[in-house]
């Protein structure tokens, strides 16, 4: 196991409940909601080198790829478990022309990404393009629909297009080489309506959703579930807004979360950042609960049924961009500061899934908290990769109540901030994994574990650590951020004793 190096705690101040935390964890408490696993849902947008030279570098490229897709990617995609993935946008999406990516490549035009960066693009990633990444990765695609420069015809045509078995348009996706139609589950009625959707206020956002809403229609057994382009952070009006006036016709509602600094000034490096920052973005990410919690509280005032969904299909960490790369693609290194936040918001997003049933973290590859970067022929994998391998255990799993004793850290900007995070599920074979994350950057916690039942055995573990929490992974070098065997653990009857490092994530199986 990796040393962890002292660092100097500035004016952060820790308060913890005790020398030794006490953690109970309800393992036979009844009538717990299942994990979905759409919680650990990805989002591709078309920006900077996420679908081109991320995803997709053609069949005739150098680079390994399977039918054009980037091979190396698709073999660490799959071992995540990918349950779903949003795509074309993003703010990409209100601007994005589905016809313009089917057909053959040499006859598709070309565009300019106004939204980042001014990217040309060939459209050579489409829908068939898209929806056969899906079906390689088994994964539900999630479709974000046209609604600020597009047309309800336009959209209910996309529809159509994927699902339907016979018609006008099966006939030209036919012709396009797919005879059979493909399943789409989710479709988001535009994104960020509010913003670079549209500029919209939420009335009127509210009467154009129920508009397109009204021809997106189902084909032939396929049955959408249709998504409203939702709040961003703190604006509970927009929640209001939609709940009173679409919440009859809307299968889920979404929410958007970004563990920023400010919009208007220098957002931080993503690399070199001092422990000061460190607590202040571990402290913002964790502010996602409150959030999600006074979103919930205004449904529930109007939905006290739990009808409708809320969908945290964007979040994650975004800072300066790496010095030297264009401003508009969003390409940030991956620090352990980012699988802290990772697993910290994990741990939230598992409390509120009487409500939550999706989050997309933005975004898969080479844009903002990625899993993967690349460069060329070669690839590396993010501290937030093994993240969401290290939790893919959890799910669909059932969750497990814990009580956890731990105390409070107060950021320099003076956000608050638990010491100690935990988080349990059990899975369909009965397995129990508990999930601890120890922020703290110069402590290592010890940690009584005692379960209402449990006797444990054959108890097995894994720790993601790193020297400092600035340590990243980076290309032609050895990995300083990887996931090793933990067994700094010891049983006592029915009670488990874990020292967990400073700065470190740990998991465990029984």
């Amino acid at each position: 196991m990796k040393k962890i190096t002292l660092l100097l705690l500035g004016v952060c101040v820790a308060v913890c409940a005790s020398a030794q935390v006490q953690v109970k964890i309800h393992e036979e408490a009844e009538n717990q909601p299942v994990i979905p696993a759409e919680i650990y849902g990805q989002f591709a947008e078309h920006l900077g080198r996420c679908i081109y030279d991320g995803i997709w570098v053609g069949p005739d490229s150098d680079i390994p790829n399977i039918n054009g897709y980037r091979k190396d990617l698709i073999e660490a995609l799959q071992v995540l478990k990918v349950p779903v993935l949003r795509w074309p946008g993003g703010c990409f999406a209100d601007e994005y022309h589905w016809m313009d990516g089917i057909g053959p490549k040499e006859n598709r035009p070309m565009m300019i990404n106004n939204n980042w960066g001014g990217t040309v693009e060939d459209n050579s990633f489409g829908t068939h393009e898209f929806f056969n990444l899906c079906e390689l990765l088994d994964c539900e695609p999630y479709l974000s629909g046209n609604v600020g420069s597009g047309t309800v015809e336009e959209l209910a045509k996309w529809v159509e297009y994927i699902t339907a078995e016979g018609g006008t348009m099966a006939e030209m996706r036919a012709a396009n080489g797919r005879k059979e139609p493909w399943s789409l589950k989710y479709l988001g009625v535009g994104n960020e309506s509010w913003g670079c959707g549209g500029n919209m206020r939420p009335e009127f956002y509210s009467d154009l959703y129920r508009r397109y809403a009204t021809y997106c229609r189902n084909f032939d057994g396929n049955i959408l579930y249709k998504v409203a382009s939702g709040a961003s952070d703190y604006d509970y009006n927009w929640t209001k807004v939609l709940m009173d006036r679409i919440g009859n016709q809307m299968h889920g509602v979404s929410l958007h979360y970004y563990t920023v600094t400010g919009w208007t000034g220098p957002k931080g490096p993503a690399l070199g950042f001092d422990t000061d920052s460190y607590y202040d973005i571990v402290a913002k990410a964790v502010e996602v609960e409150e959030v999600i919690e006074n979103h919930k509280a205004i449904m529930n005032a109007y939905d006290p049924e739990g009808r409708v969904d809320l969908l945290l299909d964007e979040w994650g960490t975004w800072f300066d961009v790496e010095p030297g790369t264009n401003p508009g693609h969003l390409y940030q290194q991956n620090t352990m500061r980012d699988a802290m936040v990772a697993a910290m918001s994990l741990n939230i997003f598992h409390r509120h899934t009487d409500r939550l049933k999706m989050a997309n973290i933005a975004q898969i590859v080479n844009v903002l908290q990625a899993m993967i970067l690349t460069k060329g022929d070669e690839i590396v994998l993010t501290p937030t990769y093994h993240v969401f391998r290290m939790y893919n255990v959890h799910q669909d799993a059932t969750y497990v109540p814990t009580e956890v004793n731990a105390g409070n850290i107060v950021s320099p900007s003076g956000r608050i901030m638990p010491d100690l995070s935990v988080t349990a599920s059990k899975d369909a074979e009965g397995k129990l994994h508990v999930s601890i994350v120890n922020p703290v950057v110069d402590k290592e916690q010890t940690l009584t574990l005692s379960f209402d039942d449990l006797n444990p055995k054959n108890v097995t573990g894994e720790v993601l650590a790193a020297e400092t929490v600035q340590s990243y992974n980076d290309f032609g070098k050895e990995p300083a951020v990887a996931p090793e065997a933990f067994t700094a653990f010891k049983k006592n009857g029915k009670t488990l004793t874990v020292t967990v490092p400073a700065a470190s994530i740990v998991s465990l199986a029984f």
